[in-house]
């Protein structure tokens, strides 16, 4: 699909990830006018750089979300009225993979123990018996994407075990065996460690449920980067309080930001984190890149990167 690009506008709903000011000037090198602009100035423009949908999007020609999930687009509305849509993929890998090191370091190594003493001066040194290293521990990676594949090759160079679980089963570079869905709970029982890293779409939906945590060592630990409604929450709030499972790590969930009533607010061994695994410095940049790149696509009649509808 052609069309004339020549005003792209950076919607202001990008601001809790990072100034839309920023990327409106890092891609002012372009040969289009490139603005941040407000839901009023939509119709205004060709292509829109967003985090959130507008029902304003189905009028113009290309939108490109700074995430990778897609789950808050209309897709086949969008498709319906010949709108492209791009997304972020393969830009987060390193940096929800350094997230997710950080999570199993915490548990490990009782960091998070050590900040919530602090936080009320308690010079409590944990049993002699708590802490452990990496090395030698295995982690399931519920999801071989680019999220998956990041994940893996941090937690690899960590000296951690990784399995994957994806549709097929089919090998993937960065991990030791995979299974596919269908063979999940045999997949996270006795490993140390389950990593969700999956979009939401209808397949994903509560995916995770007792059934797995059933399965789980009760030793183990959680921990979802993914998206929030891949996970039945309740199922793993009762396998938390019933010890089914040791903790978990939650960068995302059901419903966000989390209710303050919500239990895992005062649970020992959880770890909560505002939806903010990619965070970088450079995600304007990463960002931004993809976009430059898809403009001179355009120009050239090529392909778009990252193209989901």
């Amino acid at each position: 699909m052609q069309f004339e690009l020549e005003r792209v506008g950076v919607h202001e709903s990008v601001d809790p990830v990072f100034p839309a000011s920023e990327l409106s000037s890092y891609l002012s090198d372009l040969p289009v006018d490139v603005d941040v602009i407000g839901d009023d100035e939509i119709a205004a423009c060709d292509a829109v750089v967003t985090l959130e949908h507008r029902e304003a999007f189905l009028e113009i020609d290309w939108v490109h979300s700074i995430q990778a999930g897609v789950d808050r687009f209309p897709l086949d509305a969008l498709g319906a009225n010949d709108v492209i849509l791009t997304n972020s993929t393969g830009i987060h890998d390193r940096t929800v993979g350094e997230t997710v090191a950080g999570y199993l370091l915490a548990f490990s190594r009782r960091l998070h123990e050590h900040v919530a003493n602090g936080t009320e001066r308690r010079w409590d040194k944990p049993a002699w018996d708590d802490a452990f290293t990496l090395p030698g521990t295995s982690a399931c990676v519920v999801g071989t994407g680019a999220l998956g594949s990041g994940v893996a090759d941090v937690l690899g160079a960590l000296g951690v075990s990784v399995t994957g679980v994806r549709r097929s089963g089919d090998p993937v570079p960065g991990f030791e065996e995979v299974y596919a869905n269908d063979d999940l709970l045999e997949a996270v029982a006795d490993v140390e460690f389950v990593i969700v890293t999956l979009p939401l779409t209808d397949e994903t939906h509560h995916l995770i449920d007792a059934d797995v945590f059933e399965a789980m060592d009760e030793g183990a630990r959680f921990v979802n980067v993914g998206r929030g409604p891949v996970v039945d929450q309740d199922a793993l709030i009762s396998a938390l309080e019933s010890n089914s499972i040791a903790g978990a790590a939650l960068d995302v969930f059901e419903t966000e930001p989390l209710p303050e009533e919500s239990p895992l607010w005062g649970m020992d061994e959880v770890i909560v984190t505002p939806h903010c695994a990619a965070f970088t410095e450079d995600y304007f940049r990463d960002t931004g890149d993809i976009v430059r790149e898809n403009v001179d696509r355009l120009e050239s009649g090529e392909a778009f990167h990252n193209r989901i509808v």
